[in-house]
């Protein structure tokens, strides 16, 4: 079966446009390595699996979790992997095939969260960037919204506590 998203709707721009000065520390990548970033996106990428959300992405989602390593490691300070093998990342019109509601959005939110509840012990992710990661995922996941479906929210809730 081919992956091909198909996207029905019409595009919807969440209020505020993009995410501003909210981006996770530089330091992340040195304290906690490219290793244990890829095994944290392959953790998280085994939870989506077994969300709603799984029509969303490819077959192999070990493969698809690479892909989105290689953005977080540029992200966190380490080299533009992503970048260097895809081009620009543009996320969000990278994802504008897909229909994401807030209800995917707080999917996609807990299953992240889910994951980082151990990051300190099972990635050694630096403790003092937590949080400010987190606030990140919060605003970026708000910016991936493109289909507005009525859901209740601003774009302010976690989905995850």
């Amino acid at each position: 079966m081919d992956f091909t998203p198909i996207r029905m709707k019409p595009v919807y721009v969440p209020p505020g446009g993009p995410p501003q000065h909210i981006a996770p520390s530089q330091e992340i990548y040195a304290l906690m390595g490219e290793e244990n970033i890829f095994k944290m996106c392959e953790d998280f990428y085994r939870k989506l699996e077994g969300s709603e959300l799984r029509p969303m992405f490819p077959p192999d989602m070990v493969e698809a979790s690479k892909k989105q390593a290689m953005f977080i490691v540029g992200l966190v300070g380490g080299p533009p992997l992503f970048a260097q093998a895809f081009g620009p990342p543009m996320m969000r019109k990278r994802h504008i095939p897909f229909e994401i509601d807030e209800a995917a959005r707080q999917i996609w939110l807990t299953c992240f969260t889910e994951t980082l509840k151990n990051a300190v012990e099972d990635y050694h992710f630096p403790a003092e960037h937590l949080d400010g990661f987190i606030e990140f995922l919060i605003g970026f996941s708000a910016w991936m919204v493109n289909t507005d479906t009525g859901c209740p929210g601003s774009g302010q809730e976690t989905g995850a506590s």
